[in-house]
């Protein structure tokens, strides 16, 4: 295993705008840093945090997958998001992970946020994803997943590293910072947490704080509550020195225990 370079994206959304959206993150996409391995932008990246998926889903086979494909073919990288989907008449919170070669990994969002009805428009995934990225085992998620720690175990260091992708309101900043932290030094991994700006169409703002996270839980980049680019490094040796020298792991409960 090697390091991985890894380019997070801050973006203020435009609301329900697929075609702006797009735009805009060509234009960041085009200045991340050669030789990054892995580009990462928000959850529903090309219309925000909307729950009118009838009028904006997109295809699995569409436009919008397409246009991420050539992202990560022009840079070399891999790049994964989220998109409003629709397949056989359901609608889902997807992220896509594509790859150079053409390679493509989906994971539907599994903990649909009640609070906004997300769960009344959407349908929830069932299963984890797994990637494999220059070397490094990641696993991604969506946002209000974050608050599951069942749902993100890391047993027997099946992963090395954490993705969220999300739309996290400003009002919980301090729950998603403190979660992030938690999540990376419980499952001893590197998490990073990608995150918009600005305001949305329904008025709420978000102050993004989007960051990369060791896995002593020490902030490594970010937290920036602009447009930003976070661009920094999961260190190989962090990993494993970590891992090695405090093998709380090999001591986790393979089981809920419930009395």
């Amino acid at each position: 295993m090697q390091d991985l370079k890894i380019a997070l994206i801050q973006a203020d959304l435009v609301w329900e705008d697929p075609e702006a959206n797009l735009h805009r993150f060509r234009e960041k996409i085009d200045r991340v840093p050669a030789g990054v391995h892995l580009i990462v932008l928000p959850e529903m990246f090309s219309t925000g945090f909307s729950m009118s998926p009838a009028r904006l889903a997109h295809q699995v086979d569409g436009q919008t997958v397409g246009w991420m494909k050539d992202r990560s073919r022009e840079t070399g990288a891999h790049l994964t998001g989220s998109l409003i989907i629709e397949e056989k008449g359901h609608f889902y919170n997807r992220l896509f992970w594509v790859t150079p070669d053409g390679g493509e990994y989906r994971y539907d969002k599994k903990h649909l946020f009640r609070y906004a009805g997300e769960e009344k428009v959407y349908s929830p995934g069932d299963g984890h994803l797994l990637v494999r990225c220059h070397g490094w085992k990641i696993r991604p998620f969506i946002c209000y997943d974050l608050r599951f720690p069942i749902w993100t175990r890391n047993l027997n260091n099946a992963y090395d590293a954490a993705i969220f992708v999300a739309n996290w309101p400003r009002r919980r900043a301090s729950h998603w910072k403190t979660l992030l932290k938690a999540r990376a030094i419980e499952n001893q991994c590197y998490v990073a947490g990608v995150n918009r700006v600005g305001v949305d169409g329904n008025g709420y703002t978000y102050s993004g704080d989007t960051c990369i996270i060791d896995p002593t839980g020490r902030l490594v980049a970010g937290m920036s509550h602009k447009e930003a680019m976070v661009a920094d490094i999961f260190s190989a040796e962090a990993l494993n020195g970590c891992r090695k020298n405090f093998p709380a792991w090999m001591d986790a409960d393979d089981h809920m225990v419930i009395r």
